[in-house]
């Protein structure tokens, strides 16, 4: 049975490593506008990114933090006791409702302060100590260290609400807060990546979705009495699984911010296929069953069983991610300086392109892959004079140019006509491939219609 379950969790990871890398990147990483947004919400990315925290959240419901105390929470706000199975969904409800209003503020929050924070996740070092963070997250899934209250605060919150539908619902608000050794990591880590973002409705919907997979135990078991399994060492293997995929972020992010490392992933077709296999084979090594707690055997197995597992992930990811280079690159000719693009512009009378972009801007790499790679964008956009602005490693150059157009984050795309004159609205963010050729094929006309009040006019650039 146990080299079953074994053989299954192998068989799951490479299956997940070998499709997920571009099943997640298949929507916009997000552009800061609301036409953006809406778009973002409609794609399939979102609606993937939303299951995938619903199922984070019931995950986190599996963990030695949070499981065993199921059936004692529904005890204390009554759904056991209540005299109706009416009564016993409505008091379960609401105590799921309280740990959605909680989690949902906190998405709303960290959206809001992060319309800054996105803007800084175009510095290297911001990039950096994110990925440090999902490090030392990793290390406290794997038990390095508990994210813990002090027991008499944590004491008192377990008496917040009591009986009936208020306590019910209070209970839910500080539930998150209780279970926070097992929450703390992976709250952090979603509530970082809604700041990038800075969508509110992103992040209140991760959020919900996040807490609502969480309260799914909570409910089955208020509302319908269902017996849990007992306790055991398989929740261990979900802490294990938090830890590889912090681990994982933590490699991704830091694969994009040294460009050094670009070329030692493969735009083979049979990339995917050897990460996923050494995916799966550092499962069965041990990576989630094992324990770093156990004989030092058990330890150095674990260790090579989570490195495998996570350098499988990181792999896949950074193929994905050269397949898209390669492709994007087939149709389009960059050039690389802005101003040999000038001049050939108007000595040809073409307008020009200016994508601003950098290795570690995942919503760069994104533009790339639903709009440069594009066919039809690529058609539409032949007729111009595309500039790459490399800003990777911001050397002066670069920090010159991105001066000179005023341009504060990446991706920022810039639009100059044929006559020299940079058009007024530019790309903030990553845009599907409708809204570039919508944006491609205004330029022309964009400087000849009327400058709206409170706007500024087209700014000569030759």
């Amino acid at each position: 049975m146990v080299r079953a379950s074994r053989i299954a969790l192998a068989a799951a990871a490479f299956a997940a490593v070998l499709f997920l890398p571009d099943l997640m990147s298949s929507g916009p990483a997000g552009g800061g506008t609301q036409d953006r947004l809406r778009g973002l919400i409609e794609s399939a990315g979102p609606l993937l990114a939303f299951g995938v925290a619903f199922l984070g959240g019931v995950l986190t419901s599996l963990t030695p933090c949070v499981y065993p105390l199921i059936p004692i929470t529904v005890s204390i706000f009554g759904a056991r006791k209540a005299g109706s199975r009416g009564e016993a969904i409505g008091l379960s409800g609401l105590y799921v409702l309280g740990i959605g209003a909680m989690y949902t503020a906190l998405g709303v929050g960290a959206a809001l302060t992060g319309q800054a924070f996105g803007g800084v996740m175009s510095n290297p070092w911001v990039v950096g100590g994110v990925a440090l963070v999902f490090a030392v997250m990793a290390a406290s899934m794997f038990g390095a260290f508990e994210l813990a209250l002090p027991a008499s605060l944590q004491a008192r919150l377990n008496t917040v609400g009591g009986t009936g539908r208020a306590g019910a619902f209070a209970m839910g608000l500080v539930s998150g807060v209780i279970a926070a050794p097992c929450t703390g990591p992976v709250l952090t880590s979603i509530l970082l990546l809604i700041a990038k973002q800075g969508s509110v409705a992103l992040g209140a919907g991760l959020m919900l979705s996040y807490a609502l997979g969480m309260g799914l135990l909570f409910f089955l078991i208020g509302a319908f009495s269902i017996s849990l399994p007992k306790s055991g060492a398989w929740m261990e293997t979900v802490k294990s699984l938090f830890g590889v995929a912090l681990l994982a972020a933590a490699g991704i992010y830091l694969r994009d911010l040294v460009p050094a490392l670009k070329p030692l992933f493969s735009s083979a077709a049979s990339a995917p296929l050897w990460a996923a296999g050494v995916a799966a084979a550092g499962v069965l090594l041990g990576a989630l069953h094992l324990s770093f707690h156990g004989p030092a055997l058990e330890r150095v197995a674990k260790a090579a069983g989570v490195a495998l597992l996570v350098g499988g992930v990181v792999y896949a990811s950074g193929a994905a991610a050269a397949r898209e280079r390669a492709r994007s690159a087939a149709g389009f000719a960059w050039v690389h300086s802005e101003i040999e693009a000038l001049q050939l512009a108007k000595a040809e009378g073409r307008p020009v392109i200016i994508d601003f972009w950098a290795e570690w801007c995942t919503a760069c790499k994104e533009l790339d892959k639903i709009a440069w790679a594009d066919p039809r964008v690529q058609a539409a956009a032949s007729r111009f004079v595309a500039v790459k602005a490399d800003g990777t490693e911001s050397t002066d150059q670069f920090l010159a140019l991105a001066d000179k157009y005023g341009v504060v984050g990446m991706p920022t795309v810039i639009f100059i006509d044929s006559k020299g004159r940079e058009v007024r609205d530019r790309i903030i963010g990553a845009v599907d491939a409708d809204e570039m050729l919508q944006r491609l094929g205004a330029v022309d006309d964009a400087c000849g219609a009327p400058v709206p009040s409170g706007a500024l006019a087209c700014a000569t650039r030759w």
